[in-house]
């Protein structure tokens, strides 16, 4: 099992910048590709993006791609979501995830953290 806890939420501005950090302990993280998901009020938990246990390979949702850039530091235990242009509709609670099969099924991921709001207002 992986303990994952976020970092970095906040209220911002449209158009601006916010960097989203996990921070992971326990298994070896480099044997663990990660994601990154979010969830509105009322909705399910949305792929943003996700990256593989090297970070050679990314994916993004259509809704984030060329505003959000996914990467990780397995030296450091950490993964980062850096988003910018950020729009209101942006708006969620962000969570990051491992898993060991990849993909972008919520259900392929098997460790989460506690997630970090993100508030964009217009």
């Amino acid at each position: 099992q992986v303990q994952l806890v976020e970092s970095g939420g906040g209220l911002v501005q449209a158009g601006g910048s916010l960097r989203l950090s996990c921070a992971a302990s326990g298994r070896p993280f480099s044997r663990y590709g990660m994601g990154w998901f979010r969830q509105a009020p009322g909705k399910e938990h949305e792929f943003v993006a996700a990256i593989t246990q090297s970070g050679a390979i990314t994916d993004y949702s259509d809704s984030v791609k060329a505003r959000f850039t996914i990467s990780r530091d397995n030296a450091k235990n950490m993964v980062y979501l850096q988003m910018d242009s950020l729009k209101p509709e942006d708006t969620a609670v962000y969570y990051c995830a491992a898993t060991l099969v990849g993909g972008r099924a919520a259900n392929g991921y098997r460790d989460w953290g506690q997630g970090t709001q993100v508030t964009v207002s217009s």
